[in-house]
C-alpha cells in the first residue's frame, strides 16, 4: 500500500479497570489513502477487538466472565449494550478454536439436537478423544446433512477415522458407509437405554389403562420415580419405587428387566455378550411385554453395532457425548430466544475448549 496522505485521529478506547476506576486509553489511528485502490483505509492495530471501541484484553476478559453467565447478567455488569456483549464474546469464542486447531478425529460422536420447535435439527459430531465438539451444521438430520461433515473434514481426514459411535439412526450410519468405510460404527449405549426406557413407560401406561379403582394409586404419578436411575432418587423416591414394584408384580418384571440390561456393555468377548442377549429376551417369555419384545427384536438388528463395542479397539467413554448434550441443553436454556445460529455453534464448540 503506497500512502499519498494521512490524518491521524484519535480514538478513545475502554481497556480493563482497576479496581473501582475504569482505564481509558486514548489512541492515535492512522488513515491513510491506498494508491492502488484510491480508497482511505484505518491503521489495523494488533491490541484492538473487532470493536475498536475496545481492547482485546478487555474482550477475553468478557468472554472469559460469558462462560459462566448469560450476556444479559454481563452487560448489566459491566455496563455495556448487550450487543456489544455479544460481539465481544463471539471474538473470543473465534480465538479460541483458532487456538485448538485444525481437527483430526481418530473417533467420532454423532448427535442431533433440537434446535427450536417444528422438528428443526442440527448435527454436532464430536472427537471423542479429545473429548470436544468439532463440527455444528446441517440442515437437518438427513444422509445430505451428516454427509457435508464428511466433505468439510475431507478425504484424507475421513479416511483416518477409525470408530464412529451414533444413534441407531440409518441416515448417520450410510453417510459414516459412504465417506468413512474403514470406521467401525458402534451404537451409542445411553441411546440404547433410553429407548429401553420408553419401552418400560409404556408398559407403565398400559398397566395404568389396565388397572381400576385403588390399584392404579401406586401408578399415578410415577412416571419418572420408575425411569430414574435408583442411586439418583430421593429418599422419599426410593421408598415411592419400592411401594410401586410391591404392588405391581409387571412393572416390578418389567423394572428388574430394565436394570439388569446394563450389563451387556461389561462385556470383553461378543460372544458371551449374545449369550447374555439372548439370555435377557428368552426371560421376556410368558411376561406380556409387548414394548420389550419389540425393543429386544430391534437391538437384534442392529447387533453388529452394538456388539462393536466388545472389541478392545472400540473401548471409548461412551458417556462424554451424554455430557455434551447436557452442556448444549444448558446452553440453550441460555441463550432462550436468541436467533443468531452463528453464536449457538460458537458455544457449542467452545464449551468444552480451555479458556484463553
Amino acid at each position: 500500500m503506497h500512502s499519498g496522505w494521512y490524518d491521524r485521529r484519535v480514538r478513545h478506547v475502554r481497556d480493563l479497570s482497576c479496581g473501582d476506576a475504569r482505564i481509558y486509553l486514548e489512541v492515535e489511528v492512522r488513515r491513510v489513502l491506498c494508491r492502488s485502490c484510491g480508497h482511505v483505509k484505518r491503521e489495523q492495530l494488533e491490541f484492538l477487538a473487532d470493536n475498536p471501541f475496545y481492547t482485546k484484553r478487555f474482550a477475553f476478559y468478557v468472554g472469559r466472565r460469558c462462560r459462566q453467565a448469560t450476556i444479559k447478567d454481563i452487560a448489566q455488569e459491566l455496563d455495556l449494550d448487550w450487543d456489544t456483549v455479544k460481539t465481544l464474546e463471539k471474538q473470543y469464542m473465534r480465538a479460541q478454536l483458532a487456538k485448538a486447531g485444525t481437527p483430526g478425529p481418530k473417533a467420532i460422536g454423532i448427535d442431533e439436537i433440537s434446535i427450536r420447535k417444528g422438528r428443526t435439527y442440527r448435527i454436532v459430531v464430536s472427537d471423542l478423544i479429545r473429548r470436544r465438539p468439532i463440527w455444528f451444521a446441517g440442515e437437518d438430520r438427513s444422509e445430505a446433512s451428516m454427509s457435508g461433515f464428511y466433505a468439510w473434514l475431507g478425504e484424507k481426514k475421513s479416511s483416518r477415522i477409525r470408530l464412529a459411535v451414533m444413534d441407531m439412526w440409518k441416515p448417520f450410519r450410510l453417510a459414516t458407509q459412504a465417506h468413512a468405510s474403514q470406521a467401525a460404527i458402534l451404537f451409542d449405549k445411553f441411546h440404547i437405554i433410553r429407548h429401553l426406557g420408553e419401552a418400560l413407560d409404556a408398559v407403565r401406561k398400559s398397566e395404568y389403562a389396565r388397572l381400576q379403582g385403588r390399584e392404579r394409586r401406586y401408578i399415578k404419578g410415577q412416571k419418572y420415580t420408575l425411569l430414574s436411575r435408583k442411586e439418583n432418587l430421593t429418599l422419599e423416591g426410593k421408598k415411592s419405587l419400592k411401594t410401586l414394584l410391591a404392588a405391581n408384580k409387571r412393572l416390578n418384571t418389567a423394572y428388574v428387566l430394565k436394570e439388569s440390561f446394563g450389563q451387556l456393555w461389561s462385556y470383553e468377548r461378543e460372544g458371551w455378550a449374545r449369550r447374555f442377549f439372548e439370555n435377557w429376551r428368552a426371560s421376556l417369555k410368558w411376561q406380556r411385554l409387548k414394548p420389550y419384545e419389540t425393543f429386544a427384536a430391534m437391538i437384534d438388528r442392529h447387533w453388529d453395532g452394538i456388539a462393536a463395542y466388545c472389541r478392545p479397539e472400540n473401548k471409548v467413554p461412551l458417556g462424554f457425548v451424554e455430557g455434551l448434550n447436557n452442556k448444549i441443553r444448558v446452553i440453550q436454556r441460555r441463550a432462550y430466544g436468541l436467533r443468531d445460529e452463528e453464536y449457538l455453534r460458537l458455544k457449542i464448540l467452545t464449551c468444552m475448549l480451555p479458556a484463553l
